[in-house]
This record gives structure tokens, C-alpha cells and sequence, in this order.
């Protein structure tokens, strides 16, 4: 997996899809019944920015189902991208008319996600994919080049909310979800979950103590203080990943997930950082263990 800067999409991602796609399903089995269940959705409405019926996914779903999807995400995201836990999350409906414009998720959290239970290849409406803005076009100035296009395609990404589909990218990249124009059905709609992952810090699997791991941090820490206060203005997150063997060295140090920014100027000093976070932490050493242990670790910048 390539560390990600600008988002992530993971497919088939949880086996859950397909009983919360049906308990959504059969609440619109008969359009005339007026039962208490379906008196739950908000028609968010903000004139010339969003529109989308929503509700809390976790009071949707029977408990036992939506816990066990709920877990499959923060699990996967103290795994991947060093980030604890996930905000409380939305389930948004987008039938005719609705959208969201561009727009930053600031101070949300880390990493936004977007999960799919659209039945994207059935569709009848038109849009509904998530727009990221392209990198060229937030540094429009460095990369102009006056005979290149400049239509939609070269301006954003476009992503596709295809049925079980994971989508997670940096929240604080202007972005939007196309306008829906098709049925008013919300079962013909764009179904999605979703929410920020938030809370970076340390994941641990084995046996390493939290802290062992603090003392390692401490020894990274003070590698990287003299690049830091040479005054590099960075800020975003770095998630690297390694093995601590029973022994106690470092293995398979990979760099998991960054979106760290700098002015294009200082794009060679973000990347000899990463570099250096890299080396760092392949030269840690933790105490020996019976077990060997697997750590993801998190490292926020801000300015």
C-alpha cells in the first residue's frame, strides 16, 4: 500500500455492508407506512453549500450490527493511519437536489472517511461522486503552464461511491459531493456513512509496554528537533509502521500514511523529514519480549 497524501480507497471493506444496505432497504418497503423507525432523518439545508437528509448511523442499525462494523473502522484506522478512535458517525441520504459544495472539514479530525452503501452499479440518478481539489490547482501559481486544459478533469479527483467502498482522505483538501439529480426514492439515492478518524496516537499489538514505546518516542523525538527548529512550517500527519521482534529490534519500518504540507519552497526539507522519521525509527531499540509486536505510530505537525 502507497502512503497517502490526498486519499485512500479501499474496496470490499467490510462484510457488513450488505445487512446494513438490507435493514435500509426494508425500512422503505412500504412507502405508505408510517412506522416510528423512519421518523429519524434532518433535512441538513444550508443555502448554496450543502443539502442532504442525515441521521446518526449508529441509532439507525440494530446494535449488534452497526458495532461490528463500527469496530472493522477503528480498528483499521489505529492500524493504518494511527488515529484511535472515529467522530461520531452520519449516514447521509442524497436524493434529487442534493449536494455539497466545496468546502474544508476544519478541525474535525486527521483523516475524513466516506463509506459506501450506494448501489452504484444499479443507479438511476446522475453525480454523487466526492470531489477532492486537485494539488495543482491549490498551488495553482508553480505548475501553470498556459497551453495546458483547464476543464473539471484537470481541476479535481473524482471518486466514485461504489457499494462498499471505504474512501478516506485529508479533510482539510477543499471537496464536495456532485449534485444528485435522478429519483426522489431514498432507495434510489446516494447512500453513505461517514465521519473523521480522530485522536492520533500510538497502536500497539504484542507485548511492548506503552511505556517502552513513550521511551522510543522521546529518542525520535530528538532526532528530529534540530530539523524542526530550523523553523520548517509543516503540519499534517506521518504514520509509520514497524515490527519490534522479540529481541527488541526494529523490522519492516514503512511509512503508512502522510499528509504533511509545506510552502512548495520547503517540499525537499518535508521530504528529507520523512526520511528521517524513517531512519529514526528503524534504529529504536525496546526492551526484549517473549512475543514479538506491532506498533503504528502517529506523529502530528501544526502550525
Amino acid at each position: 500500500m502507497a502512503p497517502v497524501r490526498r486519499a485512500l480507497v479501499v474496496d470490499r471493506f467490510a462484510p457488513e455492508a450488505k445487512p446494513l444496505r438490507a435493514h435500509f432497504d426494508h425500512r422503505f418497503d412500504d412507502p405508505r407506512e408510517a412506522r416510528d423507525d423512519r421518523f429519524v432523518w434532518d433535512l441538513w439545508h444550508v443555502p448554496g453549500q450543502y443539502t442532504a437528509l442525515r441521521t446518526p448511523a449508529y441509532l439507525y442499525f440494530p446494535k449488534r450490527l452497526y458495532d461490528a462494523f463500527h469496530q472493522r473502522l477503528v480498528w483499521w484506522g489505529r492500524r493504518v493511519l494511527g488515529c484511535h478512535d472515529v467522530s461520531p458517525p452520519w449516514m447521509s441520504c442524497y436524493v434529487n437536489g442534493c449536494e455539497q459544495r466545496l468546502h474544508g472539514d476544519l478541525p474535525h479530525g486527521q483523516w475524513a472517511f466516506v463509506f459506501s452503501l450506494t448501489d452504484w452499479a444499479r443507479r438511476t440518478f446522475r453525480g454523487g461522486e466526492t470531489l477532492l481539489l486537485r494539488d495543482d490547482v491549490l498551488d495553482f501559481w508553480s505548475t501553470f503552464s498556459s497551453v495546458r486544459a483547464q476543464e473539471e478533469p484537470e481541476l479535481v479527483d473524482v471518486i466514485e461511491p461504489r457499494f462498499n467502498r471505504l474512501t478516506v482522505f485529508d479533510p482539510r483538501l477543499p471537496h464536495a459531493v456532485r449534485r444528485v439529480d435522478g429519483s426522489m426514492d431514498p432507495r434510489e439515492g446516494r447512500l453513505v456513512i461517514h465521519g473523521w478518524f480522530v485522536q492520533p496516537r500510538p497502536f500497539v499489538e504484542g507485548p511492548l509496554s506503552t511505556a517502552h514505546l513513550a521511551e522510543g518516542i522521546d529518542t525520535l523525538s530528538r532526532a528530529l528537533a534540530p530539523t524542526l527548529a530550523a523553523g520548517l512550517p509543516i503540519a499534517g500527519l506521518v504514520s509509520v509502521g514497524f515490527a519490534v521482534t522479540a529481541s527488541g529490534t526494529v523490522r519492516r519500518v514503512r511509512l503508512l500514511s502522510d499528509t504533511t504540507r509545506v510552502p512548495a519552497p520547503d517540499e525537499p526539507a518535508r521530504k528529507a523529514l520523512i526520511r528521517l522519521i524513517q531512519r529514526s525509527a528503524g534504529q529504536l531499540r525496546f526492551p526484549a519480549k517473549q512475543q514479538p509486536s506491532r506498533v503504528t505510530l502517529p506523529l502530528v505537525f501544526e502550525r
